[in-house]
């Protein structure tokens, strides 16, 4: 081989390299946003979501340099931030924040909700609520037992619930144990709290929102509403320990609209991840106090945790039916 063949043997090879190295840098290039990411909020200002969604909107600015702009979009469980969501570029610029009865149970029992669970991209979980059945400690009452050892006896309580279901799982409790509740429905957890610190009603469902209350013993949680007994009150018994076999834990995402790039979607779980499993921030901060820690969930798990939400949603239904 000649020197000048030699030569022009190793700059093809060195050409084919580069343009491979280019490529695959390309590749692992993380996506970036074209523009400021708005966060449609699916609940009102000063929420558990709305908390999390600005602290870690905040983080991520920090982190990334990436411009957000949260927005809050209340009503119908979530479901009028999912109308909106759906309809907008699946570009990563327009993301939601809800929990996962927005997309399934509250989003099913509407005769006409306006969206369906695969108008999404299912981008990241940051923490399960601590869902549990709560009453003001002066009640005297130390678990839900109480609550239906007295409604047995003919006292009809007012119970607050946060959605549709909250009102099937109290009917699944009246048929259950022979008792009559006056359930009524309150647009988010700080309501219900509100409801019970006023007397309005005299017990209800809080999904995280009563953790201060109940460690400075002013309220108390009587039952959880999770498979498991909650963190800060062992003691008291699940509904699924009563005979009610729904876990009605509702877990906080992240969600985008249909068909959005994998890198996108990709890039805002990992950012939203580190941020929430990070104990320094803020956002990690508030979860693990207020809630069961973080609990971040993303890709095909997430797909399929979304999916089993909604066959036991569907489950419930038909019970109800």
């Amino acid at each position: 081989m000649s020197k000048v063949t030699k030569i022009t043997t190793w700059l093809t090879v060195a050409g084919f390299a580069a343009a491979a190295f280019m490529i695959t840098t390309t590749a692992q290039a993380e996506w970036k946003p074209k523009g400021p990411i708005t966060i449609l909020i699916g609940f009102s200002a000063g929420g558990g979501t709305d908390t999390q969604a600005r602290l870690i909107a905040s983080e991520l600015q920090k982190r990334k340099g990436w411009k957000i702009i949260p927005q809050n979009m209340p009503g119908k469980a979530g479901g009028i931030m999912a109308r909106k969501l759906k309809n907008m570029p699946a570009d990563g610029l327009s993301i939601g924040m809800a929990v996962t009865e927005s997309f399934g149970y509250a989003m099913l029992a509407q005769k006409k909700a306006g969206y369906k669970v695969s108008d999404f991209t299912y981008i990241a979980t940051t923490t399960s609520s601590q869902m549990g059945i709560v009453a003001k400690t002066s009640k005297g009452w130390k678990t839900f037992k109480d609550v239906i050892a007295v409604a047995k006896k003919g006292k009809v309580f007012k119970f607050a619930g946060m959605s549709p279901k909250h009102a099937d799982i109290n009917f699944l409790i009246e048929k259950k144990f022979g008792v009559k509740f006056n359930t009524v429905i309150l647009r988010g957890g700080r309501k219900v709290m509100n409801a019970i610190t006023a007397g309005d009603v005299d017990l209800g469902y809080g999904a995280g929102i009563q953790a201060k209350a109940v460690l400075a013993g002013q309220m108390v949680n009587l039952a959880s509403g999770l498979a498991e007994r909650i963190r800060i009150s062992p003691n008291a018994p699940t509904l699924m320990e009563l005979g009610i076999p729904h876990d009605i834990a509702a877990r906080f995402l992240f969600v985008g609209p249909a068909g959005m790039p994998a890198d996108a979607r990709k890039a805002l779980a990992d950012g939203i991840g580190s941020i929430i499993n990070d104990k320094s921030t803020k956002a990690s901060q508030f979860v693990s106090k207020r809630y069961g820690g973080p609990e971040v969930i993303t890709g095909k798990k997430l797909d399929d945790m979304i999916a089993a939400n909604i066959a036991e949603s569907k489950m419930l239904m038909k019970v109800m039916n």
